[in-house]
């Protein structure tokens, strides 16, 4: 496993290289978040690097991530980061956390599972982790990409 600070020198000069490349503004800071690694860009082209529904964002974030494993000393573990421009991200697990808080709630009450919409692996993951720590509620991931999603079941 790589050290933090090697980690964020190594992908800030990732997001960086790529930023000179299209030409783009943006100015890149790093945050330890629970999620794992933040790297924030800040930019007045917003909407351009996060896309419709975030799209463009998720392929920024795939694309870093491809460059970085690239490094043969890279672990699994090495790979708990993520990009977000002008705090979408944080907002977006802001909203998931209380969307699982919620279905956690109605799961206990109602004694039926809940399947959430359709979402992408790090939606998927902010889900599993915010109710990992629920001993009367299990999750798990359902379905064939595009399409899967979080199901919410009490534990019996």
């Amino acid at each position: 496993m790589m050290e933090t600070e090697e980690k964020k020198t190594k992908i800030k000069k990732i997001i960086e290289e790529i930023l000179e490349k299209l030409t783009l503004d943006a100015r890149v800071e790093v945050l330890e978040a629970a999620e794992g690694l933040r790297f924030i860009l800040k930019t007045p082209e917003g909407e351009l690097f996060i896309g419709e529904n975030g799209k463009n964002l998720i392929s920024l974030n795939h694309l870093v991530k491809r460059i970085f494993c690239r490094d043969e000393d890279v672990t699994k573990e090495d790979l708990n980061f993520f990009l977000d421009v002008n705090d979408y991200q944080e907002k977006k697990i802001e909203e998931l956390k209380n969307l699982a808080r919620l279905n956690a709630q109605r799961v206990r009450y109602f004694k039926k599972e809940i399947a959430l919409r359709a979402m992408n692996s790090f939606e998927r993951r902010v889900i599993h982790s915010s109710l990992a720590d629920y001993p009367d509620i299990i999750t798990s991931s359902e379905g064939k990409e595009p399409e899967r999603q979080v199901v919410i079941r009490p534990y019996l």
